[in-house]
């Protein structure tokens, strides 16, 4: 078996979502901050929560069915994509580790969508490199840094999608709202590739700097990172998928309530939705992504009530559901890690 390169050690109980951070007081304040920050943008887009329930309650059964299954099906390309990510790392059967099924990458994605869905700053990326290190016994570091690249062209795709969506909604005059958040995406975007760059170029006088106890773990984050960075087309053209999934999503949520939206409206919308997502305040991004969703529907000539509707309906789909689904995948997944971990520590018992 080989190396996990980083030199730490642990046990499924030691994941930080697992030691006392997940169903935790902290996770209840975030949730709690979510429900006022949306409670709050509510009230300032002049939402009538009732009449948007009442619109729900008129929902397309199946409709709503086709918007669960295509979003839980994006994270079947979300876990083939990194996957292949890793193996570009280094990370593969050829080399030694035991690499999980498409069906276990789809867990792993699935509980760190989950972890972000109940806590703040995006714990679930972090999870995610942890089990993977515990499920493949690779390094930590090097998962971390495809995590990272990952993220980057995810990034890089939305803003470029999201460009030329807005473009076919609102043609050259988009409104004040949406215009800043292309701003923020281009930003984003200009600010990753500026810290990319830095680590390439100065990655050498880093390691003087940093202190001496981190630079193994330093060496592999960017190890992972630029051995995926320098074969960015397959991640990218699988994200380009990925989000026109978020896009149907969408489309099928706004259908069931009989709002007929485009498919590139649909598609602005859902990738706004991820772009605000990322505000690391709230769990998910709870509250802001609601809001976000409104303003950009109304601005297409919805009503509030039916933007509140779609808004709320497609949070149902990706947060609502994702906590039972999640749940459950959490619960049988920690049960099975347990049970292996048991298993090991017999079979190298002396005797």
């Amino acid at each position: 078996m080989p190396s996990n390169g980083d030199g730490d050690t642990g046990s499924p109980q030691d994941s930080p979502a697992v030691s006392g951070s997940l169903w935790s007081p902290r996770m209840l304040v975030s949730l709690v901050l979510g429900v006022l920050v949306l409670v709050s943008v509510s009230r300032g887009l002049n939402l009538n929560i009732t009449d948007a329930f009442s619109q729900m309650r008129d929902v397309n059964p199946w409709l709503l069915a086709g918007a669960l299954l295509v979003y839980y099906l994006s994270f079947l390309l979300r876990g083939w994509r990194w996957k292949n990510m890793l193996i570009d790392a280094g990370i593969s059967e050829e080399n030694g580790y035991t690499m999980p099924s498409l069906l276990g990458m789809w867990q792993i994605m699935l509980l760190s969508w989950y972890v972000n869905a109940v806590l703040p700053a995006r714990a679930g990326d972090a999870y995610r490199c942890y089990l993977i290190k515990q499920r493949a016994k690779a390094s930590f570091g090097v998962s971390m840094g495809t995590m990272l690249a990952e993220r980057l062209v995810d990034l890089i795709v939305l803003v470029v999608l999201l460009l030329l969506s807005g473009m076919i909604v609102y043609g050259l005059h988009a409104p004040d709202g949406a215009e800043n958040a292309i701003f923020l995406g281009i930003s984003a975007v200009a600010l990753s590739l500026i810290g990319v760059a830095v680590l390439w170029f100065l990655r050498y006088k880093l390691e003087d700097i940093i202190p001496s106890r981190l630079v193994r773990h330093y060496q592999t984050v960017q190890s992972g990172l630029f051995s995926c960075l320098a074969k960015p087309v397959g991640p990218m053209l699988i994200s380009i998928l990925i989000w026109i999934c978020d896009g149907l999503r969408m489309l099928l949520v706004a259908w069931s309530i009989n709002e007929h939206i485009g498919i590139s409206a649909a598609v602005m919308v859902a990738l706004l939705s991820a772009l605000v997502s990322t505000i690391p305040f709230t769990p998910a991004g709870l509250g802001f992504v609601e809001g976000a969703v409104i303003f950009a529907l109304t601005t297409m000539g919805l009503a509030n009530t039916s933007a509140g509707a779609i808004a709320l309906l497609d949070r149902v789909v990706t947060y609502g559901s994702l906590l039972v689904v999640g749940t459950i995948v959490y619960v049988v997944a920690l049960r099975l890690d347990v049970r292996e971990s048991l298993v090991e520590s017999e079979t190298i018992q002396p005797a």
